[in-house]
């Protein structure tokens, strides 16, 4: 049997990688800067988070099985906490968060939440 962690960490890089650079051809196509709203820290970041709360899940599974999904919700707060002490002063700083500075790190997190969302579904189906 394969390691779900292994998995899941393989699919992360290459989802959002694929995601990372579409976003910047979407960028690029409409004239906008690149590289500017942090957007490498913020695909960074949010794929660092989504290792550590899946690998976190995944190493906690047997002892805390019934409360695996509270365990989630508490790694989605997290990634808020981080995008409030990280990001937000900074997309703050004009007193203006841009469309631009949203995508920058809203895609990035809305693609990871999918995928560990229906990572972990499948994983704790197969647990049962």
């Amino acid at each position: 049997m394969r390691n779900p962690f292994i998995d899941f960490t393989i699919k992360a890089t290459i989802l959002l990688g694929i995601v990372f650079f579409i976003h910047l051809g979407v960028l690029r196509t409409w004239n906008f800067p690149v590289f500017d709203d942090r957007i490498v820290l913020c695909y960074a970041v949010n794929f660092a988070l989504i290792i550590i709360v899946f690998g976190s899940l995944y190493l906690l599974k047997e002892k805390y099985k019934s409360q695996l999904g509270f365990l989630f919700l508490a790694g989605s707060f997290l990634k808020f906490t981080v995008f409030f002490i990280v990001f937000y002063p900074f997309f703050k700083m004009d007193n203006h968060i841009s469309k631009l500075e949203f995508a920058a790190f809203f895609v990035p997190y809305s693609i990871g939440l999918i995928l560990e969302t229906f990572s972990l579904s499948k994983w704790l189906n197969k647990l049962d």
